[in-house]
């Protein structure tokens, strides 16, 4: 039985590889979807450069046009266009890489919704995956200001470019995409010079379709020799040929619109997604178990032995960067290791240095790709490159050498614990950091940095002293005033998600019964529909709902206090 059980795990690897292989590909054809969809209004947004020249404004767009696109290299390139042909200054050009930075990570964040079936496995995927936004947006807090002030990223890039003699190199190398393009090619070819033209202000570009139809093969340059005016000389002449072939993707000679490819792509590539992530994440639970399971997490977590475990996190940034280079996309790299974080196998201590790693990883792909750059752009775009991998070197410096420095993970741990107990949590918190807050912010920004700072200001105030009172409520509360030592004189939907949680599970189990809400509370004839809306019975008919859950089990979160023993609330 034995020989039987370890030939059917031998037969699940290349079945696992095939999976994995597939949900990278359709990673890339999710942002070609999301580029289609929305790459034209992306280039767009970068055409005003009296907005981006404001940097909370170039932060926001650089958040804005990631999420649009998908891609932080697209948005990069762009950026290294827009200066490069001196549209754009490099100090203005930095906050939105900053922006870029925060954009890419929506990914992962996505990625991790696939395991909310399961609370446990959701609740370490989800704080995975937002460990990375946690150490961009506080990186960004404070080195967005430091910036501002002193143009530190800019003055040392600067520096860096003056003192090396670089010259061009070759293309940077496609390591992976030689891999995926056999497949990804024939599904959807896309012209990004189109996004990059309307960021330029060629308005003719708008007229265009991002679908490319003609692929052009190199040029083959032929002497020929013919006669001259003179009968008795010749001269001889060169001629230009571009062999110019159509392309063979499904889409080339379509009909539709860019918006309406864009959104079958996005919703194919989101089935084929989710459906490799979930048999991924089948046959890693079924490979990695017993011994296996616990022999591969003791060697990914383990430190290394006195008295160098210091060390291990140094060498898993390692890692990190050589993987992201290797596949040339930090989004594939994290989004890759989530499952991993949700079945247990990898640690959100160990996946944290790895995360930065990728995040430098992606930066150094970005140089390669900024060296093949034609020679009057060169310059900028290396100088854009460098300051994006300066910005992480700067946020590791910060947020990872001390263990007290390390926030990201604390703040991961307690976004995970509320969407264990709230799944619908994981969504408001992609809607509010990702589309709703920077597009606040884009608008406040549009009416002037005395409008922004006079709101914002405040807000951002309000929101670091509620944090600081609430880890002295669970650290030192004989320190606080009586009246701040709980939150329970304030009304419960001011520091508890559990009335949101009632009208939102309400609202869910009505629509799934197909009847309203008056219709379920009144019919004496259908004892589930009664229960939705009778208290008493509310809580069992939630917790029975595996995308629900009413069971308020009381934990000691981040920021929060222990309520078993009468502690104070959380905010």
């Amino acid at each position: 039985m034995g020989k039987y059980t370890v030939l059917i795990n031998i037969c699940k690897i290349p079945l696992l590889l095939f999976f994995l292989y597939m949900f990278i590909c359709s990673l890339d054809i999710l942002s070609s979807a999301f580029q289609l969809a929305g790459g034209k209004v992306a280039g767009d947004i970068f055409k005003d450069n009296a907005v981006l020249s404001n940097p909370v404004a170039g932060l926001v767009v650089g958040i804005l046009v990631t999420v649009l696109v998908q891609s932080s290299s697209t948005s990069t390139s762009i950026v290294v266009s827009l200066v490069s042909s001196g549209l754009l200054d490099v100090g203005s050009a930095i906050p939105i890489i900053m922006g870029s930075n925060i954009g890419t990570s929506v990914t992962n964040t996505i990625v991790a919704l696939m395991q909310a079936g399961e609370r446990e496995e959701f609740k370490r995927a989800f704080a995975g995956a937002t460990v990375h936004d946690c150490f961009n947006w506080l990186s960004v807090l404070v080195l967005l200001p430091l910036e501002v002030v002193t143009s530190l990223m800019k003055l040392a890039s600067e520096a860096v470019v003056k003192s090396f003699n670089i010259k061009t190199g070759e293309d940077a190398p496609e390591l992976l995409k030689v891999i995926t393009e056999p497949v990804t090619k024939r599904i959807i070819q896309l012209d990004k010079s189109v996004i990059v033209g309307i960021a330029t202000g060629q308005e003719m570009m708008w007229n265009k379709s991002l679908i490319k139809v003609w692929c052009k093969s190199p040029l083959m340059v032929q002497e020929n020799v013919s006669l001259a005016v003179s009968k008795n000389s010749t001269m001889p002449t060169t001629s230009l040929h571009i062999n110019v072939e159509k392309c063979s993707h499904l889409f080339v000679e379509t009909q539709l619109s860019d918006l309406a490819v864009g959104l079958i792509l996005l919703a194919s590539s989101l089935l084929v997604l989710c459906s490799c992530l979930l048999l991924l994440v089948k046959l890693l639970n079924s490979l990695l178990q017993g011994q296996v399971a616990k022999a591969i997490q003791k060697i990914i977590n383990t430190d290394l032995p006195f008295p160098f475990g210091w060390l291990t996190g140094y060498l898993a940034i390692l890692v990190g960067a050589c993987m992201t280079f290797v596949v040339q996309s930090s989004s594939v790299f994290t989004s890759a290791i989530t499952p991993l974080i949700g079945i247990g196998v990898i640690s959100i201590e160990r996946a944290y240095p790895l995360t930065l790693g990728s995040n430098i990883g992606t930066t150094t792909t970005a140089i390669l790709a900024a060296l093949a750059s034609p020679g009057d752009q060169l310059a900028a775009a290396f100088q854009v490159a460098l300051c994006h991998f300066i910005f992480n070197i700067l946020g590791i410096i910060l947020w990872y050498p001390l263990p007290l420095s390390r926030i990201p993970i604390c703040m991961a741990q307690f976004l995970g614990a509320q969407t264990a107990k709230y799944r619908w949590f994981a969504v408001l918190y992609l809607i509010l950091c990702f589309l709703l807050l920077p597009s606040i912010v884009f608008t406040l920004s549009i009416a002037g940095w005395q409008v922004l700072v006079g709101i914002c200001g405040p807000c951002v105030v309000f929101l670091v002293c509620i944090v600081v009172v609430n880890i002295m409520q669970s650290q030192k509360p004989h320190l606080l005033p009586w009246w701040l030592r709980t939150w329970d004189y304030l009304p419960l939907w001011m520091h508890s998600l559990k009335p949101m949680d009632a009208i939102i599970t309400r609202v869910t189990l009505c629509c799934r019964n197909g009847r309203s809400n008056d219709q379920s509370c009144t019919s004496p004839e259908d004892p589930p529909q009664l229960s939705v809306c009778d208290e008493k019975n509310k809580v069992p008919m939630a917790y029975n709902n595996p995308a629900l859950i009413y069971k308020y089990d009381f934990e000691i979160g981040a920021f929060g206090t222990d309520m078993q023993n009468g502690k104070s609330s959380r905010l």
